[in-house]
Formats: structure tokens, sequence, C-alpha cells
């Protein structure tokens, strides 16, 4: 076996057998990887605590026929205490684990902007920087623009015509025009279009000042507009979306 040495996130685990544990990392070099952590389920574990969810962490693997072993952990940022402890940051904290997972699914594929910019939301979120949905959010939004559906909220996504515009459409990519509106298309405020904007590109002073409906209305278009392109339902969103 092949030993190598990489940055990692871990995503999710699940018990093995009586003490271990298999691991899923998104790593900066590797893509995602999973592993086993031998024992570490085991009070006398050297580095149990280090392979829970949000940890960011510097891992050394060897590499396995099915699964890789992990041989070594180092804590490069304690995320997963700070985030599990609150309720609205570890319910926003794994939308955004599952969304990566989605996002990344072929392992071992290099993902290193889907890498780094779960790390920084992680961080941002077990640093309490900004309030937990609009960190989701962006999240959110920035995750799907990396994996070629980067929505629209000023000019038509259909025909490119100038705006601001007045509607939403999840299935056309964002805003639309009214010649390309289609029936059932939303008309969110101007502020909502403002906020969404101001996420995607990380204009964190623009989305700290928004007010509250806005923020809502908001969360309400991108969690259609994630589960619409990941064509699938993330399990964790309604845990957000009800509190």
């Amino acid at each position: 076996m092949s030993l190598y040495r990489d940055e990692a996130i871990v995503l999710r685990t699940h018990k093995l057998g009586e003490a271990d544990r298999i691991v899923t990392l998104l790593t900066r070099t590797h893509g995602k990887v999973r592993a086993v952590g031998k024992g570490v389920r085991r009070t006398t574990s050297r580095f149990g605590s280090r392979l829970e969810p949000f940890m960011h962490i510097d891992v050394q693997l060897n590499t396995g026929r099915n699964l890789d072993v992990v041989t070594q952990v180092e804590t490069l940022g304690a995320y997963g205490r700070p985030v599990c402890e609150d309720y609205a940051l570890y319910t926003a904290g794994t939308v955004m684990l599952e969304t990566a997972e989605r996002l990344v699914e072929a392992e071992r594929e290099p993902a290193l902007q889907q890498y780094w910019l779960l790390v920084g939301a992680v961080r941002a979120l077990a640093g309490r920087e900004h309030a937990p949905g609009l960190v989701l959010d962006s999240y959110l939004l920035r995750a799907l623009a990396i994996a070629g559906w980067a929505p629209s909220f000023t000019d038509c996504a259909r025909c490119g015509r100038p705006g601001p515009h007045h509607s939403f459409a999840v299935a056309q990519g964002g805003a639309v025009c009214v010649s390309c509106r289609p029936p059932g298309a939303t008309a969110p405020a101007p502020e909502t279009f403002e906020l969404l904007s101001a996420l995607l590109v990380g204009d964190w002073a623009v989305a700290d000042a928004s007010a509250e409906r806005h923020r809502r209305e908001g969360n309400g278009m991108v969690s259609a507009y994630s589960q619409f392109h990941l064509e699938r339902t993330l399990r964790s969103l309604p845990l957000v979306e009800r509190i």
C-alpha cells in the first residue's frame, strides 16, 4: 500500500464493526475519499474526535484496495464542536456537507474550488461571522456556480436582456424578462434580488444589512434552485426551513 498525505474536511461518518468508522472526506488534492479510521470509536483512540463532521484536518492515509486507511490526523480547524453546539449552525452546516458530497460525486477526482469553498463556509459558521442562513445561501449559490449552474439575478437568464428584471424562474436559471417569463415564475422584491446577488459574489456588507423578510424570500428561492439542479431533495434542508 502507498502512503499519502492531504488536507481534508470531514463530510460524513458511519460505524464499521465494533470500533472502526468509515469516514468520507473532501480533500484538497484527491477530491472525495472514503477511508477507514481503525479503532477511532474507542475512548483510548488518539484521533477519534478529529474524524468527526465539520473537522478540518491534515490526514495521512494508506491506499487500500476498496477503502483507504487513516494512519495519522492533525487538526487544522476544530470546527466540529462550535457548529454542533448550536442548532442553527448545525443544521445549516449539515446542508453544506450534504451538498458538497452530492456535487463531488466521483471519488478521487480533484475538486479544489469546492474544497476551499466548503472550508471557508464552515469556518464562517463556526466563527459566527454572519447569520447562519446567509452563510448557507451564499455557499449553495457559489457551489452551484462552480458546478456550472450559476444563477442570474440581473440580466435575463434565457435571452440575456439587460436587467434588472422582476421575475425569477428556477428552470430558466434565474431572473427572466417579460418576454421569457414562463407560467409559474415568481416575482421577488427588488431587495431580494439585490441580496442574492450579494451572496453570490460575497458582498457581505449588503447581505448583513438585508431585512429579515428579504432573507426569508431569498432562502426559499435558493432552496428551490438548489434542489432543482441537484435533481434530488436535500434531506437536511427541511430542518433549516423550520427554524
